[in-house]
């Protein structure tokens, strides 16, 4: 072990961790990160866009299901096995994660709060019926029978690719209502459900330190967790390739990816003593 990674183990070794992941963890699992050096240049799709433009939707569409494809067929890394070990073990208390392509699940972990929400699911924005995206994914085939993604397009971190154009493409609508559908994800300008981060909330609460897993923390949500912590005066560790927001407020920062130092703290982390 490098002398950081024996310093994290030092700082988490006897506490129930709650862990905070960000899309640093799916990198090595072929997912671009957000920010991170070689980063794609981003124009996020706002909310506010995204429902008042019917061109906007179909630009969305068209990308995000030439990506799914490919994002869906996407599998864990060694970070997210070892996560999941460490709930199994009883050290992590579960994870908390901005990530939207549910690998953290995929892996076998238990107890995941997904901030940001999920590709695995469509809402119809009329009616509130959920659907399967993969019975989405039919009906825009059908309609788009056209529609197929070039194996050099470039993914993006959230599952989607650049279109070259939208032309001709029929929007796909809620088969109960006929309503606007949606993915069940939180675009930019949109706010995390109450009860959503409620339940992130109670994993930091029931937790005797933070682990940050693969953030930048650049997104306001990560930083409310990490002032909760704070508050608590539990003990951060932070694990990100750069610089991150929080990094003032860690009690160790490990500066390198996170597949190897979590199977690092998986394999030298022991289990917290039973009450």
């Amino acid at each position: 072990m490098t002398g950081a990674i024996e310093d994290a183990v030092a700082v988490l070794a006897g506490r129930r961790i709650a862990v905070l992941t960000g899309a640093g963890v799916s990198t090595d699992s072929g997912i671009p990160d957000y920010r991170g050096e070689g980063a794609p240049v981003r124009t996020p799709m706002t909310v506010q866009h995204f429902l008042a433009s019917e061109h906007a939707r179909r630009r969305y569409w068209v990308g995000s299901h030439m990506g799914w494809r490919r994002f869906s067929s996407v599998l864990p890394n060694g970070g997210h096995a070892a996560l999941a070990a460490l709930e199994r073990r009883r050290i992590a208390t579960g994870v908390i994660t901005q990530n939207v392509d549910g690998l953290h699940l995929q892996a076998g972990s238990q107890r995941v709060v997904e901030l940001h929400g999920t590709m695995r699911r469509v809402v119809c924005l009329h009616c509130g019926q959920v659907f399967d995206r993969r019975n989405i994914a039919v009906q825009i085939e059908a309609d788009n029978p056209w529609l197929v993604a070039g194996e050099d397009a470039v993914l993006l971190p959230d599952g989607d690719v650049r279109p070259a154009s939208v032309d001709g493409f029929r929007l796909p609508v809620c088969s109960v209502c006929g309503g606007m559908l949606k993915p069940e994800v939180v675009f930019f300008g949109e706010t995390i459900p109450v009860g959503r981060f409620a339940g992130a909330e109670q994993l930091v609460a029931g937790a005797e330190a933070l682990l940050v897993a693969g953030s930048s923390l650049a997104v306001n949500s990560g930083m409310r967790l990490i002032q909760r912590a704070h508050r608590r005066e539990l003990p951060i560790v932070i694990v990100n390739r750069g610089q991150t927001r929080a990094d003032a407020r860690a009690a160790v920062k490990v500066d390198a990816g996170t597949s190897d130092v979590l199977a690092a703290l998986a394999e030298h982390l022991p289990e917290p003593a039973t009450p």
